[in-house]
């Protein structure tokens, strides 16, 4: 090869490498020519994570790739800048759709997709069943059965359904109740089952009850076969609220009214000692109401402050500076979730500030509220609107500040329940149809009909994933249908 020969074929080396080099280092760096607009553009990236597993993923109607077997996810690179319509696949499931931005040299993330199941399957637990309740830790049921009598008229009977087990056994009946009381044994007196209360331990069931217009309590020990009942006849007619001390199991709370009309809705907390049936003197006075949470008693007292005492009661702590004007006849509820303590006052509900100097109100018309699994979210719905308040600052996508509102949805017909079915999923019942909606307010909140039962009582197990139904007397449970 000449002397000639090899410059020219070094200059031609030089002048590709030249031009290939910054292409190259542009082409790493995410640019793009975009032909449309014939310019050079910084491209974007899709970041998706999916439940089920292996979901296909189309964009703007076009396959592009499934999500891997592992983990679920899939990362999508080197999209031009611009607005994509995003839809998630899978057989027997409801498709995912969302119209999503990518931005230049960003990752646009959706990291908790959950696909809900077409048809999932219910099979039948129990028949002849007027209600249920489950216990603190849900793995126990307890079903409010209906039958006749000997004299043929209806009575009820309670018993126990182990989820984990699969197994029902009786525990009481509505004889058992009258048997305890002397001058009823041999009476045809109706006992109505007024409300029940699980231990924190699940071992143990609290009964409120009337008779004869007259409120009874009872204590029922479940983890014994048979159930031990044990009649709470020391109580008098003031007992207003009953609470288990977690620390203690031989202890109860209780909330006493005082006798004297002035003193209407303002209570006595006492403590009652189950070993000697004694009630102590009042422990805190002047209370209005009271939740026990995290080994601690929050209270609210007739001037309207909110304190937090141990159960020791040796040191109380003022969590709110200006005091809340009370309603003379309203009802009143403390819930609390980490820093956060709401205050329901009748169906409004006010949530204490940041700075903890007031109660500010945040809704009104209110049915209920429920915290997320993880206590970063809360949700407060009505008969027919259901809203979502971001307890924390979040970071993922779509971020979110602290105490937040989102809207996610009003429907013409009643919602009765709403539960969280994920951190970033709701379930909930609107007329006969049960329904699932995202957290996700980007584009448009999707929201898919899950089932259709008459007249359905909901329950969300969030430990075992399944979804419990009460319609027509007859108890139902799904198939695992979450992550």
């Amino acid at each position: 090869m000449t002397k000639k020969t090899k410059t020219i074929f070094f200059l031609s080396l030089l002048i590709v490498f030249l031009i290939t080099a910054p292409l190259t280092v542009f082409y790493s760096l995410g640019w793009r020519f975009d032909w449309e607009t014939k310019k050079f553009v910084q491209t974007g990236s899709f970041y998706f994570k999916v439940w089920p597993k292996t979901a296909q993923i189309y964009l703007n109607g076009n396959f592009e790739e499934k999500t891997d077997l592992f983990f679920g996810s899939v990362f999508i690179e080197n999209l031009q800048p611009k607005n994509y319509e995003i839809e998630i696949k899978r057989e027997g499931f409801h498709s995912w759709k969302k119209t999503l931005e990518i931005k230049k040299r960003q990752v646009t993330e959706s990291k908790n997709i959950v696909l809900i199941p077409e048809n999932p399957r219910f099979t039948i637990i129990a028949k002849g069943v007027k209600d249920f309740s489950f216990s603190s830790d849900e793995k126990k049921i307890i079903l409010e059965e209906m039958g006749i009598t000997d004299s043929e008229s209806q009575s009820w009977t309670l018993k126990l359904f182990e989820t984990e087990k699969n197994v029902k056994s009786h525990l009481i009946n509505e004889q058992d109740i009258l048997l305890t009381h002397p001058d009823l044994k041999e009476s045809k007196e109706k006992v109505q089952l007024i409300d029940l209360q699980f231990s924190p331990d699940s071992k143990k069931i609290l009964l409120k009850t009337e008779i004869k217009k007259e409120i009874n309590y009872f204590l029922l020990k479940i983890d014994k076969a048979p159930a031990i009942l044990t009649p709470l006849d020391f109580l008098d007619s003031n007992a207003d609220k009953i609470f288990f001390n977690p620390k203690d199991p031989q202890k109860l709370f209780i909330l006493t009214s005082q006798p004297d009309q002035e003193s209407e809705g303002i209570n006595e907390l006492k403590e009652i000692n189950l070993t000697d049936k004694k009630i102590s003197s009042a422990l805190i006075g002047k209370v209005v109401t009271c939740l026990i949470f995290n080994n601690n008693i929050y209270y609210l007292d007739n001037s309207g402050f909110l304190f937090k005492t141990n159960f020791s009661f040796d040191w109380q702590e003022r969590l709110n500076i200006i005091p809340l004007s009370l309603k003379r006849e309203a009802e009143y509820e403390i819930r609390v979730s980490g820093s956060n303590i709401f205050l329901r006052e009748d169906n409004i509900l006010y949530c204490l500030d940041e700075k903890g100097k007031s109660f500010q109100k945040l809704f009104e018309h209110l049915n209920n509220t429920r915290f997320s699994p993880d206590s970063k979210e809360a949700v407060y719905f009505n008969n027919y609107e259901i809203w979502v308040l971001f307890l924390e600052k979040k970071y993922e996508q779509p971020q979110k500040e602290a105490r937040e509102k989102l809207f996610i949805t009003r429907f013409s017909e009643k919602i009765d329940e709403v539960f969280w079915y994920t951190n970033h999923y709701l379930i909930f019942n609107s007329g006969d149809k049960i329904k699932v909606a995202e957290t996700d307010d980007r584009d448009k909140i999707n929201i898919v009909d899950l089932a259709e039962f008459k007249n359905p009582k909901i329950f969300w197990n969030k430990n075992e994933k399944k979804l419990y139904i009460l319609t027509e007397e007859t108890l139902f449970t799904s198939e695992k249908i979450a992550p």
